[in-house]
């Protein structure tokens, strides 16, 4: 890239030769070999005089940038190294200037760059065009058609990552300005086959990928997608990712360039559902079923997707069910109805899948128009630029690349009677002398194909139309019988054919003689492309649908609209097509830019010469170039030539009275051309070399140049006289502005001093009276002080007087009693402020006071210190929480029960009543226990219940709730007594320092049938107060607790005395229990 330079001329410091017209020697290796050093300095354009010849460089180039298009603008075509802008402008400029309709036909070979060019001619013509909201709107949608026509009809081949599979024509539409307003697309034979199966190393339809790769989950789901490529049979795997392809990035870019051409939101919604609907499609699959009839039968294996595609289709997948299992033969009034076998049955889902596909791509071109079209009525100019198909040789050729090749005779046809052929004839008809060259024409291979008595496109038709068995077979011996003689037709079985018992042409196959080279065609396949059959079923299943969308595909479907007419073959579709295209190419001016790929590998910097050398020959470029040099580069009518550069000659300027073709004699001897270099027609001026023509347009634009230097100095200098005397007045203006403004600032200046000199007297003379004020008022408060103190000294005197006067008057009488009062007084002061320093702390367990100073002071030391521990002991419990609060309470509560009555007491006294000790909510064991109590529980503890046979104990859960006493087993958890508190009548315990307590039940209750309870726990005082507190609380009666050593238990129908008695035990200072006989029960205590 370092190498590329910008070229000031054609023949100026040119890398080899820029125009072949000019390459010496001419023969073939030389033309190779210039443009393979061309290729190697990055110069990718070469002329064959008005030809472009385009090599694919298969990296990007810095060739195509805003300064370049800038440099190609308005330039003579021959001025500037060659270039695709240069072909562009002089197309453009042809258009808006000489009002001369243009087309512009890209062809070669697949992957030669076809596509890529369009798309630079476009981006061109839309920068060099006119400017405004409107024409920038329009510019933009025809520019962004491109991105969406590619998604959904360009897909990756062995030869081409981006490859065209289908025929595109855009016809630009231009004002008298030269700004567009609109275009119209014309789409020619979609390879619908592709959507259901490719070869190996190539790809589906682009959209396909980018939908499962850019589109977002939830947009997925909608379309009922998954974004795994595998799960889709129409979808190969081989080639699903492409190197240096995004196609996330991709899908984004035609959301958004759909937008952009105008499509609304749910079209784009609906554009979308149909293509996931042909995706699903592919995975719909057929087993066989016998009828009783012995016929075959097809079913859908799994009817999933059918259920899903239904949904997006909106179509009821009993009709499409049938659809794909029966079909339906309609013969004037007769109607029959036969089952699909399973090849059957694929075959009609196959043709569905390219038929909605197809028509879908249409449907997209006749929007795309709608939007692009051009808005008003007014005569309009026209560039059509044609981005087809290259020519196509591949290992297996079919139907398609027939048809293909085909399209591409035709264009090299027109190529061929649009440049050599007419050049010649135009030379014979003008009467021009020069050497007939020889050139190959294929109209003799564009009959074989089209001619509609012996054409291979008509027999085929024949075959496709012939009632009975008709096979591919059948049409290849159709062929052989017809086109047997045909000096480019070869078949095994034709009499032609050079190599009969050559295996590289089975029996199944023919060979035509392109003018591109051999290409044998496999016949399989060709009937059933050519008839492209849907059967009506399916059609109709289509129209019932409730998506707007796949209705409008299928018109046919219409039950109110049957045709019974067969449909067009595709074939014949195809060359109505191509003749009407050929048929709006020759009402235009061509401009050809011809495409050439450098090699097989899509690889930079490879240069084949052997495969170059096979397109130079069969693209017919030396031909060309032997006809312009030995012919006119350059040819002109008399009139507008002389129109155009009259001004060059005195004689001819303004006006030439005299013929056209005399006003060109004088013109061309005032410019002193020699006479080789041009010659005379009957009716227009022909110029052998670009050099002349250059000459001319030099010389106009030195022409112009003058007349605009003269017109821009005169200019220059009445904007020069302008510019002083508009200079001289703001000079002035400018002086008496200052002069006015400082006789304003001298006014104002004085103002503001006169101002400020009255500003400060007036403050002298206030800030005189202000002192003068205060120090008046400091003056008389002075003298009023002054008064003030001398009346209260005064007042002090005459008090004093009087107080001696009455002391000496009472003192003899009351003097012992006033000297005892102030004693007295004075040891309380003293006391006081003593017991104010020696106060205790505000513990309410401290017992200090201060020692009493004075004897009479005795009752009052003690209230003092009564009064001073409640007040203590009240801020003490205002520091109480409420739950502190009540589990004091409870210690208030147990201490009036049990003190000085239980000897378990005082060491129960530091324990805090807990409640909760065994955590039931929290521990999987008690979960049982847990589900069968719903009230809350107070206390639960495990106990020893003592048994009465034995004195022995066993592990019980004891359980305090709100209204009952439960006993549970501690191991299963399951209950064994419940208790309500209405039935507790007693509670009794000894006076000794152990855990042992009875509960008595009230006799009769339904708890009392087992007796009383004789329990032990190690926190008897805190069960006895919560048991006595909670019965208080819900019964209102106080539970009378009984502290003896010695009390009855009912044990059922018995009563038994239970004893405390004193006593060593083996067990350490653990109390023991023992049976003595039936009525006693001795409890020995430590």
């Amino acid at each position: 890239m370092a190498n590329m330079e910008v070229k000031t001329s054609l023949l100026d410091d040119m890398i080899g030769v820029g125009d072949m017209v000019l390459l010496e020697p001419l023969d073939e290796d030389s033309f190779i070999n210039n443009l393979k050093k061309r290729f190697d300095h990055n110069e990718v354009y070469t002329y064959i005089g008005s030809v472009v010849i385009s090599i694919n460089p298969y990296r990007s180039l810095p060739i195509y940038t805003p300064e370049k298009v800038e440099e190609y603008r308005n330039r003579n075509f021959y001025e500037l190294s060659p270039h695709i802008f240069a072909l562009s402008d002089e197309a453009y400029r042809s258009l808006r200037d000489q009002d001369k309709d243009q087309c512009i036909l890209i062809t070669g070979e697949s992957g030669a760059g076809k596509t890529e060019a369009s798309k630079l001619v476009m981006s061109y013509v839309a920068a060099v065009c006119g400017k405004g909201a409107e024409v920038n709107q329009v510019k933009e949608q025809l520019l962004q058609s491109n991105p969406v026509l590619e998604a959904f009809g360009n897909a990756k081949t062995v030869r081409n990552d981006n490859s065209s599979r289908f025929g595109k024509y855009m016809d630009i539409e231009f004002d008298f300005k030269g700004d567009p307003l609109g275009g119209v697309i014309s789409n020619y034979l979609l390879e619908k086959s592709r959507v259901v199966k490719q070869p190996r190393g190539e790809r589906n339809f682009h959209i396909f990928y980018q939908i499962l790769s850019g589109a977002s989950e939830d947009f997925l789901c909608k379309l009922k997608l998954e974004r795994d490529f595998s799960r889709y049979n129409y979808l190969g795997l081989d080639s699903a990712k492409v190197n240096g392809v995004d196609d996330a990035a991709n899908f984004r870019t035609v959301r958004n360039a759909m937008q952009i051409v105008g499509f609304m939101d749910h079209e784009t919604q609906s554009v979308f559902e149909v293509v996931a609907a042909v995706l699903k499609l592919g995975n719909i699959e057929f087993k066989p079923e016998s009828r009783v009839n012995g016929l075959d039968e097809s079913k859908i294996k799994d009817k999933n997707e059918l259920k899903e595609i239904c949904e997006l289709t909106g179509i009821d997948q009993s009709v499409l069910e049938r659809a794909f299992s029966f079909r339906t033969v309609e013969a004037k009034q007769e109607k029959v109805s036969t089952t699909l076998n399973v090849a059957q049955a694929y075959y009609a889902r196959d043709a569905l899948a390219k038929n909605l596909y197809s028509r879908l791509f249409s449907w997209l071109v006749t929007r795309i128009n709608e939007s692009i079209k051009a808005q008003t009525k007014v005569r309009k100019k026209v560039m059509g630029v044609l981005d087809i198909y290259g020519f196509e040789i591949f290992e297996d050729n079919s139907f398609e690349q027939f048809i293909i090749n085909y399209c591409n005779e035709k264009l090299q046809q027109i190529f061929i009677e649009l440049t050599l052929k007419e050049e010649q004839e135009e030379y014979i008809r003008e009467g021009i002398e020069w050497t007939h060259i020889e050139y190959f024409n294929n109209a003799i291979i564009c009959d074989l194909i089209e001619n509609n008595q012996t054409g291979i496109l008509a027999m085929l038709d024949e075959e496709c139309l012939r009632p009975g068995t008709v096979t591919d077979d059948t049409f290849l011996e159709k062929l052989n019988q017809v086109c047997a003689t045909h000096q480019h037709f070869e078949s095994r079985m034709s009499k032609c054919s050079r190599f009969l018992n050559d295996t590289s042409l089975p029996h199944s196959c023919f060979r035509i003689q392109h003018y591109a080279g051999k290409v044998m065609y496999q016949v399989e396949g060709f009937v059933d492309k050519n008839n492209d059959l849907l059967y009506r079923d399916l059609s109709q299943a289509m129209w019932k649908a409730s998506h707007s969308l796949i209705k409008a595909l299928f018109p046919e479907g219409n039950p109110a609209k049957i045709n019974l007419k067969r449909p067009p073959t595709a074939g014949s579709q195809f060359k109505a097509s191509v003749a009407t295209l050929m048929k709006n190419l020759q009402t235009k001016n061509p401009n050809y830019i011809r495409c050439i790929k450098p090699n097989d590998k899509k690889a930079a910097h490879i240069f084949n010469d052997a495969l170059v050398c096979h397109q130079i020959r069969y693209l017919g470029l030396l031909e060309n170039v032997r006809v312009r040099r030995a012919g006119y580069a350059f040819r002109q009518a008399y009139e507008p030539c002389l129109e155009r550069y009259k001004m060059l000659c005195k004689q001819t300027w303004p006006h030439w009275r005299g013929p056209a073709r005399a006003g060109v004699e004088v013109l061309f001897n005032e410019l002193e051309i020699p006479e080789e270099e041009f010659s005379f027609g009957r009716s227009k001026i022909f110029i052998r070399n670009p050099r002349t023509q250059q000459k001319k347009y030099q010389k106009i634009k030195s022409s112009a140049i003058i007349v605009q230097s003269y017109i821009r100095g005169w200019k220059a200098r009445k904007l020069l006289r302008e510019l002083k005397h508009q200079k001289r007045c703001n000079e002035a203006a400018t002086i008496i502005a200052a002069y006015w403004h400082g006789t304003q600032a001298r006014r104002e200046l004085r103002r503001l001093k006169e101002e400020a000199r009255n500003k400060h007297a007036i403050a002298v003379i206030w800030a005189f009276w202000l002192g003068y004020k205060a120090r008046r008022e400091l003056k008389r408060l002075k003298e009023e002080a002054r008064r003030k103190h001398a009346v209260a000294v005064i007042w002090a005197y005459w008090l004093g007087l009087k107080v001696r006067r009455e002391y000496r008057k009472f003192f003899r009488a009351n003097a012992g009693r006033k000297i005892y009062e102030f004693t007295i007084q004075r040891l309380m002061q003293k006391y006081f402020l003593e017991m104010k320093n020696k106060m205790p702390s505000l513990s309410p367990i401290d017992k200090n006071w201060p020692a009493r100073p004075y004897l009479f002071l005795d009752s009052t030391h003690k209230e003092l210190k009564r009064i001073f521990h409640l007040w203590r002991c009240k801020k003490y419990r205002d520091q109480f929480t409420d739950q502190q609060k009540l589990i004091y309470e409870e210690k208030l509560e147990a201490s009036e029960l049990f003190k000085d009555k239980k000897a378990l007491y005082p060491a129960s006294v530091g324990q805090p009543f807990q409640g909760a000790y065994l955590e039931i909510s929290k521990n999987p064991k008690y979960k049982k226990l847990k589900d069968a109590v719903d009230e809350k529980i107070i206390i639960a503890e495990v106990v020893n219940k003592i048994n009465r046979a034995n004195g022995k104990a066993t592990s019980r859960i004891f359980l305090l709730t709100k209204n009952n006493v439960l006993l549970a087993d501690q191991k299963s958890g399951n209950i064994k007594s419940e208790v309500p508190l209405g039935d507790v009548t007693k509670v009794s315990m000894s006076s000794q320092n152990d855990g042992f307590f009875a509960v008595h039940l009230k006799e009769g209750s339904g708890a009392a049938g087992k007796g009383d309870f004789l329990l032990s726990s190690d926190h008897l005082i805190e069960m006895a107060t919560k048991l006595y507190r909670t019965t208080l609380s819900q019964t209102k009666q106080k539970l009378n607790i009984e502290i003896s050593d010695e009390f009855l238990v009912q044990f059922r129908q018995d009563k038994v005395c239970v004893k405390f008695i004193q006593g060593s035990q083996k067990n350490g200072n653990i109390p023991t229990c023992k049976r003595k006989n039936n009525r006693l029960l001795e409890v020995a205590v430590p």
